[in-house]
Order: C-alpha cells, then structure tokens, then sequence
C-alpha cells in the first residue's frame, strides 16, 4: 500500500513522537487526554489535544499496556509483570508476576472490562513459539490464567452488551471471539473471528465501538479495519504508516478515533518514506467509541 495508503489516508499526525513502538492509547474522559505507551523505551505518555502539550514518565523496564484507576493514577501491565504507577507522584507499586517462571516472556496488550477487572497477556519475543497466557487482574490484586497457547496476546475488546469479548493471536494473524460472562469475568466457546493467516500483515491493538464494530489496527497492514459483528470486513481505512499497533476513541464526544503507530524494525529508507511512523494519528470516521473502563483496585 505504501504512498498510495499515505495519500488515501484521512489520518492526520497530532503527536509526531517518533515512538519506537507506541501502544495501547486510553482516552481519559475526566482529564481530556489521550495516554499511551512506547512499550520498547519504557514510557507513559499523555497529550492533551486541546493544549497540545505531551507528558512523559520513565518507567523502569518495557510497559506494554496501561489503564486508568477508579482510585487515581494507572495500572501498568510491565514486561514482567502487574503494577501501579501515579503520574503525579512517580510512585510504582508492584503486583503479580504471573509469567515470573517464563523469563523469555514479556507482557504485552491490555484493557479493562466494565467491572473493572483488567486483562492482559504475554508473548515470547525471541522463540516466536505461542508461549503466551492471558491473565485476569482483579481488583484485590488476584490474578488468574484463563488463555493459554498464545503467540502474542493483542486487541482485548469486548461487545457493547458485553456478551463477547474479543482477542487477537498477531502471531497467528487471526483475530478470536469468545462468549463472556460479565459476572464471574469467564470466557467460553473460542472461535476464529477473522483470519489474516493468508495476509503479509498482523491484526495488533483493537477498539469497539458504539454500534458494535470491531476496529483492528493492523500491523505491516498501513491500515485499520471495521469488521462487522459477524466478522464481515465493513470498512479500511489506510493509514501513513506501515505498522498501526492500536486505536481509541477519544474527544469530547468519542468522536475521533486515536491510532498509535510504530518505527522500530524499520529501514532508513522506509521510515524516509513515513517520517512520521511512531506518531499518533487522529481519525473522522463518523462513528463514535465507547468509553475505557476503568480499573476497580
């Protein structure tokens, strides 16, 4: 797709951050601004769109995904493990290392469902081998495997009516559907949602929104993809950078639509033909989001 996708896009750069890997963005509706990671450099950022101005936080190792806490500040799924970090004051407060004994994994994607129970998941960077396991912290801080065998644990989202939940294998390129059970936070019934394996690009970072489409930012793809319900592919929009790795509606009205993009492992001359790849992007797509549950602990 390439220049054909940078001249179709209807993506404009708002943080030219020239991120190595950017992820994961959340929408915090209280303080209107967009947080999200550099997973390689180990940083927390936030832009406020209306001044424009950019913070950053230095964490101490790779921070995969992040969530905003009914209790103030944000809950870190870092490379090795679960943690709570406030902004205002630095302060880290380490959680569960669930993966501890896996020292080649690292944890990755993350997102909180409506009762506040936050999920997310580990990959092997170096084996390429789907040694990766999905994990449920609880607000006490308890944490339980529910997925095993997976390659690389990406796009958590759930269903508005919250009946499905939905997750991402990159490594496979297919994208799964479960049933799920808001009470007892249990998945059942996997099955393929979408499948990619026939594609040269990955589904990574995923949203849903009001009408309960699911947006897929897909990595080498230089695109997003609407897929319907059923998993009908609605809708791709191209995007000016070869690896989108996640999205979020944000603004006032969660109207616009935030893409995350990253640089790392590209060449000279790609990232001369995308200088802004590692920026964050905002979208018109003409439907709104929904809004980040927050983390009940």
């Amino acid at each position: 797709m390439n220049a054909d996708a940078r001249a179709k896009s209807p993506a404009t750069c708002v943080v030219d951050g020239g991120n190595q890997l950017a992820e994961g963005p959340v929408w915090d509706p209280a303080g209107r601004a967009l947080y999200w990671v550099d997973i390689v450099e180990g940083l927390v950022q936030r832009f406020d769109p209306v001044s424009g101005e950019c913070g950053k936080w230095k964490l101490p190792e790779a921070v995969g995904a992040l969530a905003l806490r009914d209790k103030g500040g944000l809950v870190l799924a870092l490379a090795s493990g679960f943690a709570l970090f406030d902004p205002a004051t630095d302060a880290l407060t380490r959680g569960p290392a669930p993966d501890a004994d896996r020292t080649e994994n690292r944890m990755n994607d993350g997102k909180c469902d409506r009762r506040g129970r936050f999920w997310a998941g580990t990959m092997n960077g170096r084996t390429g081998t789907r040694d990766g396991s999905l994990f449920r912290l609880g607000a006490d801080l308890s944490c339980a495997r529910v997925l095993t065998d997976i390659g690389i644990v990406n796009g958590p989202a759930w269903s508005p009516d919250d009946r499905a939940f939905y997750l991402a294998d990159s490594r496979r390129r297919l994208i799964f559907a479960f049933d799920f059970d808001l009470a007892n936070g249990e998945i059942a019934n996997q099955r393929v949602f979408a499948d990619c394996s026939h594609e040269p690009f990955e589904p990574d970072g995923a949203t849903v929104d009001a009408e309960g489409y699911l947006w897929s930012a897909q990595w080498n793809g230089w695109r997003i993809v609407r897929y319907a319900p059923d998993g009908r592919v609605d809708r791709i929009v191209p995007m000016p950078a070869q690896r989108p790795t996640s999205c979020m509606f944000g603004g006032a009205d969660l109207a616009t639509l935030y893409v995350t993009t990253a640089r790392v492992g590209l060449s000279e001359a790609e990232l001369a033909a995308q200088p802004q790849a590692g920026g964050v992007f905002a979208l018109d797509v003409g439907v709104r989001g929904l809004p980040a549950f927050r983390f009940a602990g």
